[in-house]
């Protein structure tokens, strides 16, 4: 949910208008995770103070506010060691205004402030407890306890002698939930502490000069020793000076993000932090410490953390010649599609390979059966490959909406095999359900778009689909990535079934030709744009097919609801008879998905059913079905394909006709209201 940023600068000078506008990037490049509220952090023009700056509503708001501040804020003082904090707001604890807007602070002199992405459940027994040592809270938010807590220690201990990070070390270990946190101080000038459990939190490096290492080993705490447990040993020459660039020069950068994103402008060099890592930044030098050792922290490769490259081009986050990220991601499909399956799928000799499963793949074919777990788009993703799952692997396949998945608290046996799809790989009720399924024994796959992330680095194994940063709240690009991604894996564990073959090679053949049937699909913008002026002032629309059809049911009316706040329901065709067919009259508005595939007919079946009752639905069809195309005025065509790969195809005008209502209604497009792309929290 929430978007995290924050800047220090070590030895490297910047006015505080530079700072204030690298700090506002930041925020923008993140405001897809929020965008209730906005703050900013940052040192007073008055030595020793912290002055926030804080705006209901988007970026672009606080960005007017800080210039409307200019001569209070000093923009022409430079500063040699600065620390920055900012955050982007998504409300769960109160409603979006300037009091609840992080940063949140100890106290009105701004002794402590910290910006936080996640929940606290324990929020209200802290809070009770502040109230009655005379703290006095001003905001709803569950942060604000954070903030007055880490006040509350540090003015208890007599000797003053804390670090800012054992101080956060202590504060962490009374909060339960789950968070990302970020702290500021003017108790400790120049120092950031950051720190994260269940919520994604990662550090970028930039240095004139190399750094010394790829790595920085983790140390623990003094009273994690001598307790028996054989804790790794940092060598020497592994010593914390190693962490500053080489050569005399010792000026570094250090941004702390929620993602990549925010950052990969700025430096390609990033950390990405573990659950309970307390990472510091103090006098130049990066550290990172555990508070606790867990049973997974004794082998030598979690000793460290690895200084990772970021591939990720700026390019691929801005808009280019595109009015919204959305329309350009829907765009993208062509190429997403290809890049999916780069260096996977081999069209010359008909094979498949996954490298991210390659070994695990003995293992899976003895297994019991599937489960495909996601939530929303994910979860629709699941739905739209069981078929083909089903048929190549001749097991079971269960699909389940993660958060319902954890109510039932659903029987997991250790031959079983649990796919995890996140386009994020963070998604809160996603990650519980990986923990609950990997506590039980069973073997985890990760499906997901963002390397580095929670899922990606908790599963066995995995495919990360490629399909490039996808900054719009409504998922698109993604969707198809993951749908290609789990057929591949489907082609992967039927290769050596002679009865199959014929059946893969119509399905490879079909994914070679995917991207220029996907640009035809696209060619057809324009009579999309004149059905949606048609359809975007109505109350309710309802989408209907059956089959391979029924998933782009369900995500063309996710993504109605979520552009343009519409009422609309995704139908099983075959379910017409048993209820909603009372819903249908000549007012009604309906799409119907029907293709050429083994359930053509019964689509047909429920389309008569539909027309004698008044009906005029929107078809979509394939190309040259006179037949179909006579049964009704309006019509979108799409190419042929092979059956498992026409949802490919058939969503692509859904995903294309909820853009362009959505802009007819004057809707913000990447930025749906109450919304955020990357849910962190239950």
């Amino acid at each position: 949910m929430c978007g995290i940023f924050a800047y220090l600068n070590f030895l490297t000078p910047r006015s505080r208008k530079e700072i204030l506008d690298l700090l506002i990037k930041g925020l923008q490049r993140l405001e897809y995770r929020g965008y209730d509220s906005a703050g900013v952090g940052l040192d007073s023009k008055e030595s020793g103070k912290i002055e926030l700056v804080k705006k209901q509503g988007k970026v672009k708001l606080l960005e007017d506010e800080i210039y409307r501040r200019e001569a209070d804020l000093a923009f022409d003082d430079t500063l040699n060691c600065h620390i920055g904090i900012a955050h982007t707001r998504w409300a769960t604890h109160g409603v979006p205004n300037e009091v609840n807007c992080h940063p949140q602070r100890s106290d009105v002199t701004n002794e402590f402030v910290v910006v936080h992405n996640g929940i606290i459940t324990n929020y209200k027994d802290i809070r009770v407890f502040l109230t009655q040592k005379g703290h006095t809270f001003e905001s709803e938010t569950d942060t604000e306890v954070i903030a007055k807590l880490v006040k509350h220690i540090y003015h208890q201990t007599e000797s003053k002698d804390l670090s800012f990070r054992e101080l956060v070390e202590q504060t962490c270990q009374q909060l339960e939930g789950a968070f990302a946190l970020v702290f500021k101080s003017t108790f400790y000038p120049g120092e950031a502490v950051a720190t994260r459990r269940g919520s994604p939190l990662l550090v970028g490096i930039k240095t004139k000069n190399r750094l010394a290492t790829d790595h920085v080993p983790i140390c623990y705490s003094k009273d994690e020793r001598g307790r028996g447990v054989d804790l790794p040993v940092i060598r020497r020459d592994s010593s914390r000076a190693e962490f500053m660039p080489l050569g005399e020069d010792h000026a570094a950068e250090y941004f702390f993000a929620s993602d990549a994103s925010a950052i990969v402008e700025h430096t390609n060099r990033v950390i990405y932090l573990e659950d309970d890592d307390v990472a510091a930044v103090a006098d130049g030098n990066l550290t990172i410490h555990r508070i606790t050792s867990k049973i997974v922290d004794l082998g030598p490769t979690d000793s460290r953390r690895e200084i990772t490259t970021i591939k990720m081009e700026i390019q691929q986050i801005m808009k280019g010649s595109f009015s919204t990220f959305m329309q350009k991601e829907i765009f993208e499909q062509p190429e997403s599609v290809v890049n999916t399956m780069r260096g996977r799928v081999n069209f010359e000799t008909e094979s498949v390979i996954l490298g991210g499963v390659l070994d695990y793949v003995p293992e899976i074919r003895r297994c019991r059966r599937l489960l495909v777990i996601g939530c929303g788009t994910s979860y629709h993703t699941g739905i739209a490959t069981r078929q083909i799952l089903e048929e190549l692997t001749e097991l079971p396949v269960m699909v389940d909406l993660a958060s319902d998945f954890l109510d039932r608290k659903t029987p997991i046996f250790r031959d079983d095999v649990c796919f995890f799809i996140s386009q994020s790989g963070e998604t809160a009720d996603t990650l519980m359900a990986l923990r609950y399924c990997k506590k039980h024994g069973a073997l985890i796959v990760g499906v997901t778009n963002t390397v580095g992330s929670s899922i990606s680095r908790e599963t066995h194994c995995g495919v990360h689909i490629n399909a490039g940063p996808e900054i719009g709240v409504a998922s698109t690009k993604a969707y198809t990535s993951q749908f290609i991604a789990l057929v591949m894996f489907a082609l992967v564990m039927s290769e050596d079934r002679i009865s199959l073959q014929p059946r893969r090679a119509e399905i490879i053949a079909g994914l070679r030709d995917l991207s220029d049937n996907i640009k035809q699909v696209l060619d057809q913008d324009e009579k999309v744009s004149q059905l949606a002026e048609g359809l975007y002032k109505k109350k309710s629309l309802l989408v209907m097919g059956r089959g391979y059809s029924y998933a782009t049911c369900l995500e063309g009316a996710l993504k109605i609801k979520e552009l343009t706040y519409m009422h609309s329901e995704g139908i099983l065709a075959g379910e017409l008879k048993h209820g909603p067919l009372a819903l249908v009259d000549d007012a009604m508005p309906m799409i119907l998905v029907i293709t050429r595939d083994p359930v053509y007919q019964k689509c047909m079946n429920s389309l008569l059913q539909v027309t004698a009752r008044g009906g005029q639905p929107i078809l979509i069809c394939e190309q040259n079905d006179e037949e179909t195309k006579a049964m009704s005025p309006n019509f979108l065509e799409i190419p042929h394909t092979v059956d498992c790969l026409q949802g490919i195809l058939s969503v692509i005008p859904m995903q294309m006709l909820s853009y362009h209502m959505a802009v007819l209604k004057g809707c913000n497009v990447d930025c749906p209201r109450n919304l955020a792309k990357s849910v962190t929290v239950e």
